[in-house]
């Protein structure tokens, strides 16, 4: 016995067994654990959220629609253009045009007609037209209820899609327009340099719970309180919260749930 041990030890072969754990530790080093890039504490982010479900317990959207399909529309149009606008435009629209076999009855001349008022009408026409075209082809006129479907429709990107998922069927998404992009840097509550970055951020740092309605909330909150160009911090109910270097108030506004009329009274 006491041979084999001598010739197990001065065999440098026999030593290569001492290579797995650190074998293991390189696969660990290339897999890091995703790193979640927020300033705020779980407790603070289920209290800032809290706040918004107390203010307005129903957010709901302020694009006007009438079912899916007005819904997909509409978002379209919103790019690049504000809500109150794509309203104005679309409420005699929906009104003759609410199905694709509809809007392709219309067609892109007399849509055009309708729309003139939105930024990029000509080009949002076309798009209209060929997604209630691909609608009734490949989707029995029927809107899809996923998002790789969705993105298919011509003029209808990530953005839109998820806007959609959530106001026409239900499902707890993050789209990250202009507002929520601002917001999400601003207050550094899920950092990022695309809207791509910011949305994996948020929809890892909002409290599941509070995940569904968490759109609307951002969106209204940026829209109204936390504007672009100066933000009202002495109306903003997470002011003592708020770690933005912009910050310019500690004081939190009373924490009551707004009137219904002023959910959707666009101001902007």
């Amino acid at each position: 016995m006491a041979a084999d041990y001598r010739v197990s030890m001065a065999n440098p072969k026999l030593k290569s067994v001492t290579k797995m754990p650190q074998d293991a530790n390189v696969i660990a080093r290339r897999k890091p654990a995703a790193v979640v890039r927020t300033v705020y504490s779980l407790a603070e982010r289920e209290e800032i959220f809290r706040r918004f479900s107390v203010q307005r317990p129903e957010p709901r959207g302020e694009l006007e629609h009438i079912n899916p399909f007005t819904l997909v529309v509409a978002v379209a149009l919103s790019a690049q253009a504000t809500d109150v606008g794509v309203n104005k435009a679309t409420r005699a629209l929906f009104r003759i045009a609410d199905t694709p076999e509809k809007m392709l009855d219309l067609g892109e001349e007399r849509l055009r007609d309708h729309i003139r008022t939105i930024g990029l009408y000509r080009n949002k026409a076309k798009n209209v037209i060929a997604l209630s075209q691909m609608l009734v082809d490949q989707f029995g006129g029927k809107v899809p209820e996923t998002r790789d479907e969705l993105v298919r429709l011509p003029g209808v990107g990530r953005k839109t899609a998820n806007v959609v998922l959530s106001m026409a069927f239900g499902q707890a998404t993050m789209a990250v327009d202009t507002h929520i992009f601002r917001i999400a840097n601003r207050i550094r509550l899920a950092p990022g340099k695309t809207p791509d970055e910011v949305e994996a951020r948020l929809m890892k740092v909002i409290p599941s719970h509070y995940l569904y309605h968490a759109h609307h909330w951002l969106i209204l909150h940026g829209r109204y309180t936390c504007k672009a160009r100066r933000p009202e911090c002495e109306r903003c109910i997470i002011a003592d919260l708020c770690k933005s270097p912009e910050k310019s108030w500690d004081v939190p506004a009373p924490l009551v749930e707004l009137p219904p009329q002023m959910i959707g009274e666009a101001v902007e």
